[in-house]
């Protein structure tokens, strides 16, 4: 697999928020980052495809998925390096097959197949269409909400992710949200932390200081 679509080696708890568009995916990721007093990655296709929009005045075309992919995971590697054991992912590779898939007659770069199936999550948040829509430059098909739906859950099934379904507002979907990762970094070991490495950076330099200091006396 190529390495610009690769994870890079991190223990950290992964969690992606996964589902058709204007379902709420980037408020619960913002507020579960909040929550864990962590990072989250956003999607990095609605800044390169907006500034396409604004450029070109043109949607998303088919050529655009594998340089959308290679920026969502160049996101995900830095910031995971910035995570407090726990990363939310706003999206994943897989949600950029299935849009592949579904705009594109079943036609998937085969880089980005393997990488969306070989790439690995803890926990896949699949938000439900029990949003109102919200329009702009870039979402389409809001008729067939239903049915994208159906494709994102299909894929998850299909990949055997770990994954579980987010109903209701946005309390609901928050407190049943936690409470699966909670049980997921419970059961985890050793995840690495940033701020546990901030820490043990000026425990060193005050350590530094401490034996300039001592020198210094003598």
């Amino acid at each position: 697999m190529e390495k610009e679509l690769t994870q890079d080696p991190i223990n950290i708890v992964k969690i992606v928020l996964f589902g058709p568009e204007s379902t709420g995916k980037t408020t619960l990721s913002k507020q579960l980052a909040r929550h864990y007093n962590t990072v989250w990655t956003p999607e990095f296709a609605r800044e390169y495809l907006q500034e396409k929009w604004n450029n070109e005045r043109k949607i998303c075309e088919k050529d655009d998925l594998v340089p959308i992919a290679i920026g969502q995971m160049n996101l995900e590697n830095t910031l995971a390096k910035k995570a407090d054991k726990l990363l939310i992912c706003d999206t994943d590779l897989l949600e950029t097959k299935v849009y592949s898939e579904e705009f594109y007659g079943g036609s998937v770069d085969t880089k980005l197949n393997d990488a969306a199936y070989k790439n690995e999550y803890d926990l896949y948040l699949l938000t439900y269409i029990d949003t109102p829509w919200e329009e702009d430059d870039l979402r389409d098909r809001p008729e067939q909400r239903l049915e994208m739906f159906s494709a994102f859950e299909n894929a998850l099934k299909k990949h055997k992710k770990n994954y579980i379904l987010l109903k209701g507002d946005k309390e609901t979907r928050l407190k049943n949200a936690t409470e699966a990762i909670d049980k997921i970094i419970a059961a985890k070991d050793n995840l690495h932390s940033f701020s546990d490495s901030l820490i043990d950076v000026d425990m060193h330099f005050m350590h530094q200081s401490s034996d300039f200091g001592n020198s210094y006396e003598h």
